[in-house]
């Protein structure tokens, strides 16, 4: 794995988080709308636990959609480090190894981390350039 690279995604993806949910750390949940293609989508993120030091997200969406049924996924949010990791995606969870042997027990691919982490840094950023407010607009910081 290259872990600059791995870093340095986990560290975009806790900047792009800060920017669409600005105060998260004051609410237990926050939405957005998307569109596109003529379709409105809802984007969820509920905090599932807090700590001093790390915030624990889940993010989904609604309506499921044909190339994502289960658009769900699990987050850590380490906030002294200002990085953010996928722990779960779509109900499982658990991307202890930064690289998977192939084949395996659970069919992971060699690099199902640096994959699944990319994918909600391209899941945010088109969630920042096709977003709108829902609800009460609330001004970035």
């Amino acid at each position: 794995m290259d872990l600059p690279a791995h870093m340095a995604e986990c560290d975009a993806n806790y900047l792009r988080l800060s920017k669409l949910f600005p105060r998260l750390k004051e609410f237990d949940s926050a939405s957005m709308g998307v569109d596109g293609n003529g379709t409105r989508l809802e984007v969820r993120l509920d905090v599932l636990d807090r700590s001093p030091y790390t915030t624990l997200v889940k993010l989904s969406q609604r309506p499921e959609v044909p190339w994502n049924h289960k658009a769900s996924m699990t987050i850590r949010l380490y906030h002294d480090a200002r990085s953010a990791e996928v722990v779960e995606y779509q109900g499982r969870r658990h991307f202890l190894r930064a690289v998977y042997d192939y084949p395996n027990a659970d069919m992971r691919h060699p690099d199902e981390k640096a994959q699944i982490n990319r994918f909600l840094g391209e899941y945010l950023s088109l969630c920042l350039t096709h977003g709108v407010a829902a609800g009460v607009p609330v001004l970035a910081n």
